[in-house]
């Protein structure tokens, strides 16, 4: 038996839409009209846009707050707890050159980041997963680098300590301004 077209006393051309298979429910009028045809194209999928302001701000605001991190370790592992990190320790709490070199590094490292957030927001779906892992792995790289070499544990322990909550901060920052930076989601 063939199925027929379109139902009987539904012709188009006669007051009906011809992307309508069934008109509306008589016994209802408020209620929508029923399917489609199969021909008709289904409607576009919404895009995901990603707001380049706002992961850029974050990041920028994250570089900072990294930055101020790696100097408040510092302050912490060689001024108080007078661990040698960094610089030798006649350079007193802030240490020389290091320490600035240190908290620049951290604030590029969280630009670096921001790029690649963009990126993964850009082409890659679930960007925030694997952006958490990049971040991780990388944190993990940084805080076992110090043990690769040949100076005293609790140098290593320290310098580790600080590099660790660098990552923590890139990381913890940055993950939530991906959620935000993706419109239509």
């Amino acid at each position: 038996m063939e199925t027929p077209q379109t139902p009987y006393g539904q012709d188009p051309g006669y007051g009906q839409d011809p992307h309508q298979l069934y008109g509306p429910d008589p016994a209802h009028p408020s209620y929508p009209a029923y399917g489609t045809y199969v021909d008709s194209p289904p409607p576009p999928p919404p895009q995901s846009r990603v707001d380049a302001r706002k992961i850029w701000s974050g990041g920028l605001m994250t570089a900072i707050v990294a930055a101020l991190t790696a100097v408040a370790g510092v302050l912490l592992v060689r001024g108080v707890l007078g661990v040698a990190v960094f610089a030798p320790e006649r350079d007193g709490a802030m240490g020389d050159a290091s320490t600035g070199l240190l908290a620049g590094g951290a604030a590029v490292a969280a630009l670096v980041a921001t790029l690649l957030l963009h990126l993964l927001c850009l082409g890659t779906p679930q960007p925030g997963r694997f952006f958490s892992w990049i971040v991780t792995l990388a944190t993990l790289v940084m805080v076992l680098l110090p043990f690769t070499t040949s100076v005293p544990l609790v140098t290593k322990v320290g310098t580790a300590a600080v590099y660790l909550a660098v990552g923590l901060t890139i990381g913890t920052l940055l993950t939530p301004v991906a959620r935000g930076a993706l419109r239509g989601r």
